[in-house]
């Protein structure tokens, strides 16, 4: 027992020593560190430093999740009904056929024709006939100059065709007077298929009159165009 008390006496002795020394060292530092800051906190702040370059761009973040479902919209107004059409562009389609002296004194009967090519089924077809008409009569009387197509007349919608009438006159009129005018038969006709298509021209008689003594193209240029049109 009096050896271990022994012991821890000498071992006492050794450490104290140096306890007190590194308790004076560190009293020592702290100090100096209080001088420091004392020194050097009056003095001026140095100018700011250069800004530092641009970091490399992130990754790309996580995909969001889908939001809600909007709601349902106004009711739209109703729509028109738009039909495309792929057919090719109009192309014009005429011809013209021309007489010098027809001089035709029938007065029933055709006169002329010029066959023509229809393109297409769904469209019309304008014609023109352009020359000297004349009708003489010493009674009352009435002739009619008209078209026809493949030998019929036209039913859409209606006959082309024009006419001249004469009175019986009077005392003091001569009704046999012999005068020929250039005049115009013209029209459009609906309803005639693609294809060939004769155009005639024809003198005839008007209804419940008469017939007298017809005359055309006399001394002069007759013709006749035809053109097809688009409805």
């Amino acid at each position: 027992m009096a050896t271990l008390m022994a012991r821890l006496l000498f071992f006492t002795w050794l450490i104290l020593p140096f306890c007190g020394t590194e308790k004076v060292r560190q009293r020592a530092l702290r100090q100096r560190d209080a001088e420091y800051i004392e020194r050097y906190n009056g003095c001026m702040q140095g100018p700011a430093g250069t800004p530092g370059r641009d970091g490399n761009p992130g990754v790309n973040g996580i995909p969001g999740t889908p939001g809600f479902p909007g709601r349902d919209g106004l009711k739209g107004e109703k729509g028109e009904c738009v039909r495309e059409s792929f057919e090719e562009p109009w192309k014009p389609n005429f011809k013209q056929c021309a007489w010098k002296s027809l001089n035709y004194g029938i007065d029933l009967g055709k006169i002329a024709e010029c066959t023509f090519t229809k393109m297409r089924t769904d469209s019309a077809l304008r014609v023109v006939f352009s020359g000297s008409l004349r009708l003489k009569c010493k009674n009352a009387c009435c002739q009619r100059w008209y078209f026809t197509f493949n030998g019929a007349e036209c039913t859409g919608p209606l006959p082309i065709e024009a006419i001249i009438y004469l009175d019986q006159g009077s005392p003091e009129f001569n009704s046999t007077i012999n005068i020929h005018r250039t005049s115009s038969v013209e029209g459009l006709c609906e309803g005639i298929h693609a294809g060939l298509v004769d155009v005639a021209v024809w003198v005839g008689i008007c209804p419940d009159y008469p017939h007298g003594d017809a005359s055309t193209g006399w001394n002069s240029v007759s013709r006749v165009i035809i053109e097809e049109l688009p409805k």
